[in-house]
């Protein structure tokens, strides 16, 4: 069946109505089929057969012409009309397929936040990259630039917004002082200590750093409108916070941007 086709049914049916057929088993996932009729590499194996890995098919059962991978606008189509299918997909039916005994219902969930995580680290180091940070220069300029003018943080402040060790941080700020992107000055308020303060070029580059970084990670969201991206932090939120609590009292490092 031809895109344009596909697209005329989805807007005469709506994506939940083709939800609902593909969940009656009235009409197969475009995932399953190919154009033509025949099972799609990944897709549901048939009686006795086993599923092929890694076959990701484009939305409506048509290859992308250069990747063999669906495209954005691909995947697009597909979330709104109820057929999109990745790759996690196929690995899931296959472990099934494999291990009927074991539930790998997680591996919906937690390999989908792993290959996120690789497209994210992507994106970071790209962002850092391009303004010569390092992503714990990052970390600490960005702790820094939080704070709001004067832009300024003692040593033991900034161990505990980065946690990180004493030494780890002392040779820290030692090497972005050497960079011109902090300084030091005598505490006021402690004859004994010292402040940590962002330069100017400092407040620059993590400004610079940030304004990139939030640029390739919006990219990453382009396929979640407002509601669903407000959604998803919610859910995340539920599964990180008792491990946030547990990295913070045993002072695991964690990047805090």
């Amino acid at each position: 069946m031809s895109r344009d086709m596909l697209r005329t049914m989805a807007q005469q049916t709506g994506p939940d109505a083709t939800a609902a057929e593909v969940a009656a088993g009235s009409r197969p996932a475009a995932a399953e089929v190919t154009a033509g009729g025949s099972p799609a590499a990944g897709g549901s194996p048939a009686a006795g057969g086993s599923p092929r890995a890694g076959g990701g098919q484009a939305a409506g059962g048509e290859q992308a012409a250069t990747t063999g991978r669906p495209t954005l606008a691909d995947a697009r189509y597909g979330a709104a009309s109820g057929d999109l299918h990745d790759e996690v997909d196929d690995l899931v039916a296959g472990w099934r397929a494999e291990r009927p005994d074991l539930d790998v219902e997680p591996l919906q969930v937690l390999s989908r936040v792993s290959r996120l995580a690789r497209h994210l680290d992507r994106a970071r180091r790209a962002a850092f990259t391009a303004h010569a940070l390092e992503s714990w220069e990052f970390d600490v300029l960005s702790a820094l630039r939080r704070q709001g003018p004067p832009y300024q943080l003692s040593p033991g402040a900034l161990l505990r917004a980065t946690l990180v060790t004493s030494g780890t941080m002392t040779n820290r700020i030692d090497r972005l002082a050497s960079a011109g992107l902090v300084s030091r000055h005598p505490d006021p308020q402690d004859k004994r200590g010292v402040l940590v303060v962002l330069t100017d070029r400092g407040r620059a580059a993590a400004d610079a750093a940030l304004a990139d970084l939030l640029l390739g990670e919006r990219e990453l969201l382009t396929g979640l409108d407002s509601a669903q991206r407000s959604q998803l932090a919610g859910l995340l939120r539920i599964l990180l916070a008792p491990f946030d609590a547990s990295d913070a009292s045993q002072g695991t490092e964690q990047p805090r941007w």
